[in-house]
């Protein structure tokens, strides 16, 4: 599907905007997923899932100076279906946003580590990440090392947070995570402006089952943000902290916004190993259902630093 298509049918439906962008992302992001814990893996899996999770380590944390950074997108009149249009009003207005300094996971969260943290936790992966992991080795022979640096998959929002407070972390606001993606002056991608291609970040594949086409969440150095963060677009999209609010930029404080109060659905953002480049913007913009789990939703983890006076 293409973007025109997208905003053709945005364009028909102007007064449900808010629905159909959504359910548009969902289509593209994933159906929603069974979130409870999965059943008993069966020895030999078990005997894998334990080495996945053995050589697990948390990602490296980059500071994000405090100061301002451009969020958002404006309208654009001349090219309504370029890459710098915006994909939806969620975006709108475009304005300068001031962030006191933070830490952020240069790296998605990885199985490895997310195996580890169930672990813990004494929790079965889902059934639904059981099947991928036993397919994957079984019939693409993707060994386990592979695996731990893959990203976390098939993770509701509620344990990416507990994961990330587990380690005295937590999951960043929606206005964290995009300047960590774009800088501080807007970029269309984190790379740059440059569109999309495989040098830079894992996106567009396609499965006749749905399988996930993902690398190991420290590679693509040229796809890097300006803060070094990898995967910002692309690979796994990405929870983040705030309830999904379709007008919430046109209301929002201009210092340290922390998202709506309330909501049906929670951000994501990055686009995925599936997704067209439109959704690997860092302005564009979706949400999913909290207790979800996709085969195209990780995660990474943020942390706040003492702020000064400015």
């Amino acid at each position: 599907m293409s973007r025109e298509y997208f905003h053709n049918l945005l364009r028909q439906h102007r007064c449900v905007w808010p629905a159909i962008t959504l359910s548009l992302f969902l289509i593209i992001m994933g159906n929603p997923l069974d979130a409870e814990a999965g059943s008993r893996p069966l020895p030999e899996l078990a005997r894998h899932l334990t080495e996945i999770a053995e050589p697990a380590q948390p990602s490296a944390m980059v500071t994000i100076p405090a100061g301002p950074f451009l969020l958002g997108s404006k309208r654009v009149a001349d090219d309504p279906l370029g890459n710098w249009a915006p994909f939806d009003d969620t975006e709108l207005p475009q304005h300068r946003v001031w962030l006191d300094s933070y830490e952020m996971d240069r790296d998605e969260v990885s199985l490895g580590e997310y195996l580890a943290f169930l672990q813990q936790r004494k929790v079965h992966p889902s059934d639904e990440l059981q099947k991928l992991i036993w397919h994957v080795i079984t019939i693409h022979s993707i060994t386990d090392k592979t695996l731990a640096r893959w990203p976390a998959l098939y993770v509701t929002w509620e344990e990416a947070k507990d994961l990330c407070v587990a380690k005295r972390t937590r999951l960043p606001t929606e206005a964290e995570w995009e300047k960590a993606a774009r800088g501080s002056e807007g970029n269309l991608f984190p790379w740059g402006n440059t569109a999309p291609n495989p040098t830079l970040a894992m996106f567009g594949q396609y499965h006749v089952h749905e399988i996930p086409i993902l690398t190991t969440v420290d590679s693509h150095e040229a796809g890097k943000s300006p803060y070094g963060l990898h995967h910002m677009a692309g690979n796994a999209a990405e929870w983040v902290d705030d309830w999904f609010g379709s007008d919430y930029y046109a209301s929002m404080p201009e210092r340290n916004p922390p998202g709506p109060t309330s909501g049906r659905y929670k951000s994501v953002r990055g686009g995925s190993w599936k997704s067209h480049q439109v959704m690997l913007r860092t302005a564009t913009r979706g949400g999913a259902s909290p207790d979800q789990r996709s085969a195209t939703i990780g995660f990474r983890c943020a942390r706040s630093l003492p702020t000064t006076t400015q």
